[in-house]
């Protein structure tokens, strides 16, 4: 499961990183992105990288209302190769989502408190994703809406005591790999859609306004204190 990320990096820093032109994106920090909102992607288009904004939630092209992508924010990688939804994006639609960092909440005592996950190193990284462009059935003359899902895999060391699952991240030398459509060996992508290793990344309590998706700014990225983080209910 992946239902609430960041993007704070400054732009120049997340175009260093993906290698991709700065004034080729619209961007502005984010430190609370919700399902349905829009996010920043890279894919592979006449043989480079794109920058591109996608709203979050696949919306497949034989969806009748847009509404059903709110339920499609992950595709699991267990499945997704064959799932009637993912498999066509998966071979033919793959991109880079990119982050920072993501949430995720365990329950302490009587409530459940957020976890900020993030690289031990805090530079940006890139979720495996895929996505799909759907046209209102309804409206011929409405423009096409690009939507994306998160891979979603089993949970490592780190994150288990939080959550079971953790989306897929790419380490950086198997971007280009998952970016590379024409690369269509399904055991080897299998191979990708793995937990990063825990040993690279960091994890930390913060405030539990960030489970409002209405609540934004830096003040949510910052560490509380809490002494007794996995308490059972």
């Amino acid at each position: 499961m992946c239902g609430r990320f960041t993007l704070s990096a400054p732009p120049e820093v997340i175009s260093m990183c993906f290698d991709i032109e700065t004034d080729s994106f619209n961007y502005l920090p984010a430190f609370n992105i919700a399902p349905t909102q829009n996010v920043l992607t890279v894919r592979n288009r006449d043989n480079s990288k794109h920058a591109q904004t996608m709203r979050w939630g696949l919306i497949p092209f034989w969806a009748k209302e847009a509404k059903i992508g709110n339920k499609m924010i992950n595709a699991r990688s267990e499945t997704v190769i064959e799932n009637k939804v993912f498999k066509t994006p998966f071979q033919k639609r793959r991109c880079l989502i990119l982050a920072d960092s993501f949430y995720e909440w365990v329950r302490v005592s009587k409530s459940k408190q957020p976890i900020r996950i993030l690289l031990d190193s805090e530079k940006p990284f890139a979720f495996a994703g895929i996505w799909e462009s759907w046209k209102d059935p309804n409206d011929p003359n409405a423009d096409a809406v690009e939507s994306c899902s998160i891979i979603t895999t089993h949970a490592n060391t780190l994150i288990q005591p939080i959550h079971d699952r953790m989306p897929v991240i790419l380490p950086r030398e198997l971007e280009s790999d998952w970016l590379d459509l024409d690369n269509t060996d399904t055991s080897f992508l299998r191979e990708i859609m793995i937990p990063f290793d825990p040993g690279l990344m960091k994890c930390y309590p913060v405030s539990q306004a960030v489970n409002s998706t209405k609540n934004e700014g830096k003040d949510l990225i910052t560490p509380i204190v809490q002494e007794s983080l996995f308490d059972a209910p």
